[in-house]
């Protein structure tokens, strides 16, 4: 099948769908995911959206200035200013869509405060902010008359001159995406979707890991089909591991993730013998930012030989913890757990990129006719370090400037007709599924042990040697085998694996999230 779209729009979290309720008024929009419109990074955010709203004691100022300090001051001034500056007003746009936060009785938004943030700003719905945001743009988009949905439809390539035959490198100056070819996961059949303006929204890299609180479709899809497609990939090395996601060996993968609001509402880190350990380590204690929470918790781990520490909310009133964490109360509970009595066994997991696909303020790639927004992206915000629940304000707002971009220049692009359709002549379904299922946990594995929260030459030069080895026979499989979504994620899982250990080793300095014993200090 071929389709033929204004946009394609690849992924359905709220980075995709904003950008797609933007741009179809005067459009028709193909919205592609790979599983359902429900399953998608978003839906999993708990804590909420971090945006300057309570005037009277908190400004622009500010909220840029903890952005650049929890980034290492690696963070692109102007990426910060532009997303700080931009959130209230895509916060009302939010609202029109129907996104209910939370709000005081006199009708002021119940704002939280989290790690690195110097005041309360973080609009939230309990702790299930993400969930809210999902479905109330699922109906939006739903309703829409020019956005058709693809489900369980999986990217496999963005189209470029190289499917043209033209020789592509990096050093190619006009790259050009022309759409992408997309397996229909129902009929087995490798679709061409053709646009003229394509946005890539996929996430995530989360599934890299082994463990990890992101949904187990963040395997980086995105990332690695403009790298592929010789797009600049940065900061690869900085990933987020959230300090405290819920310790249950042998049950959740993904892991529950214990919201950092937890901190913000008064809940203390506890080492195994019930001991405060967060001012050894730091001033700001357990609302310190994420990085130093989790390499803090990872010593104390190593210190007891132990598998987790404790968050201790016990000392907060009952009814007020339920209250404000229904989710998280519910969840302990099955496990036996009173969050309200009881100490709760908490871990750092992978969390969030603070990398991925180089975009200009404008949210486009180094691949013309080519955006990319949210957590896929590399926007520049982020630095060294993301300060929670900036995530989400990112997304909307850069899904905002890329659809304003997009269509003042869509006009002046055309669909290109003369790619050919997806060739998978002489090749087969692979008889061993088990060749596949078994090399994603070795990637588990070795991204877990080699390139996690603390890292060395060593390990990194060791990560390097064991993915080369699966990269090639994973190509060599590929190649003979029918596309399928489990060998296409595998493949990409490979390849953002390479580039977060490869962007690891090339930074010589500890910096933000990315910790090496080799280089503990910062480059002078």
């Amino acid at each position: 099948m071929v389709y033929e779209y204004d946009y394609l729009v690849i992924g359905s979290g709220l980075a995709g769908m904003s950008f797609a309720l933007k741009v179809a008024d005067n459009a028709r929009v193909a919205l592609v995911c790979k599983t359902s419109l429900e399953e998608a990074n978003t839906y999993f955010a708990q804590g909420g959206i971090a945006s300057v709203t309570n005037l009277e004691v908190d400004n622009f100022t500010k909220h840029i200035k903890d952005t650049l300090v929890a980034g290492d001051w690696l963070s692109d001034p102007a990426a910060v200013e532009k997303v700080v500056k931009g959130g209230p007003e895509q916060i009302e746009e939010l609202i029109k869509w129907g996104v209910n936060f939370d709000k005081k009785e006199n009708g002021e938004f119940d704002l939280h405060r989290e790690g690195g943030h110097s005041e309360f700003r973080i609009l939230h719905h309990a702790d299930n902010t993400g969930a809210e945001i999902q479905t109330s743009l699922i109906k939006e988009v739903k309703c829409h008359p020019n956005i058709d949905i693809f489900e369980n439809h999986f990217a496999i390539e963005i189209l470029t001159q190289h499917h043209l035959g033209k020789i592509v490198t990096r050093r190619t100056q006009d790259i050009t995406c022309y759409g992408a070819y997309v397996l229909n996961q129902k009929t087995g059949n490798v679709d061409k979707f053709l646009s003229r303006v394509t946005l890539m929204a996929t996430g995530g890299v989360g599934a890299v890991y082994t463990t990890t609180t992101n949904p187990l479709i963040a395997t980086g899809d995105g990332i690695a089909m403009v790298y592929r497609a010789k797009g600049t990939v940065k900061d690869m090395e900085f990933i987020q591991f959230h300090p405290t996601a819920l310790y249950n060996p042998g049950g959740d993968r993904p892991s529950f993730l214990i919201t950092e609001a937890m901190r913000g509402y008064g809940a203390v880190l506890r080492n195994l013998n019930g001991e405060e350990f967060m001012h050894k380590y730091d001033s700001r204690l357990s609302l310190a930012p994420r990085d130093i929470v989790a390499r803090a918790i990872d010593s104390e781990m190593k210190l007891y030989g132990s598998d987790h520490v404790y968050l201790d909310v016990t000392h907060k009133d009952p009814e007020e913890t339920k209250q404000h964490f229904p989710n998280i109360y519910e969840k302990c509970m099955s496990l036996g757990i009173d969050i309200t009595k009881d100490y709760i066994p908490v871990a750092p997991a992978a969390h969030y990129l603070c990398g991925g696909i180089k975009v200009d303020l404008n949210g486009e790639s180094s691949i013309k006719r080519l955006y990319a927004v949210g957590e896929c992206s590399c926007t520049g915000l982020h630095g060294g370090n993301r300060l929670a629940s900036n995530s989400l304000l990112e997304a909307i707002v850069y899904a905002d400037a890329a659809a304003k971009h997009a269509q003042e220049h869509i006009g002046g692009y055309y669909l290109r007709s003369d790619i050919p359709d997806w060739n998978d002549e002489g090749t087969t379904h692979p008889e061993e599924m088990v060749l596949i299922t078994q090399s994603i946990k070795e990637v588990n594995q070795i991204m877990g042990y080699y390139v996690g929260i603390v890292r060395s030459d060593v390990r990194l030069n060791r990560a390097w040697n064991r993915l080369d080895i699966l990269y090639e026979e994973t190509e060599k499989l590929f190649k003979i085998s029918k596309a399928s979504r489990e060998i296409c994620e595998l493949r990409n899982i490979i390849n953002v694996g390479y580039l977060i250990m490869r962007q690891a080793m090339e930074r010589k300095e500890s910096r933000g999230l990315h910790f090496t014993v080799d280089y503990p200090h910062p480059q002078k």
